[in-house]
């Protein structure tokens, strides 16, 4: 293992790139090898987990604190268009609206993502919140989420 930083931090150098050892971490997946990886005699940090192209990619492959991130930046664009919701009569505006600048943020990159039941139900809830949200409806009124989907013509995610 320790090959492939030496040959990295050579082949780089040779083009004119310098490696930050202060910025590099490095991650051990599916290997039982402890042994301590350095770049050029400096140690690496080793990480249980890393932020790249706006995903959190795991040691041991889980999604959960990916599809939470994914919730929390959702519910951030799903609140600034706050004004957007409140609007009447323009239902289909509102459904594109939510479906380009909402469920894309929530959904991006999701493909690549190892979905479990669980996170597909909290991927889920978060849509039919922000729906019954945009339709005006409390939580006295009590309609399926069957019934939600149709009314706004929408699938569920596990489709």
């Amino acid at each position: 293992m320790q090959q492939k930083p030496e040959l990295l931090s050579t082949v780089s150098t040779q083009l004119g790139f310098n490696i930050n050892r202060s910025k590099t971490n490095i991650m051990k997946a599916n290997t039982k090898n402890n042994n301590p990886i350095t770049l050029n005699g400096e140690l690496l940090e080793e990480t249980n987990s890393f932020t790249y192209l706006g995903n959190t990619i795991n040691k041991d492959g889980g999604t959960e604190e990916d599809v939470k991130a994914r919730v929390q930046k959702a519910r951030v664009a799903f609140i600034m268009l706050r004004t957007i919701w409140r609007a009447k009569n323009i239902f289909n505006t509102k459904l594109r609206i939510f479906i380009s600048n909402v469920k894309a943020v929530l959904l991006y990159r999701s493909e690549t993502r190892r979905s479990t039941q669980k996170t597909l139900k909290r991927l889920q809830t978060f849509i039919n919140k922000c729906l019954r949200r945009i339709l005006h409806l409390k939580w006295t009124d009590k309609i399926s989420n069957t019934t939600l989907w149709k009314m706004t013509k929408q699938l569920p995610i596990e489709n």
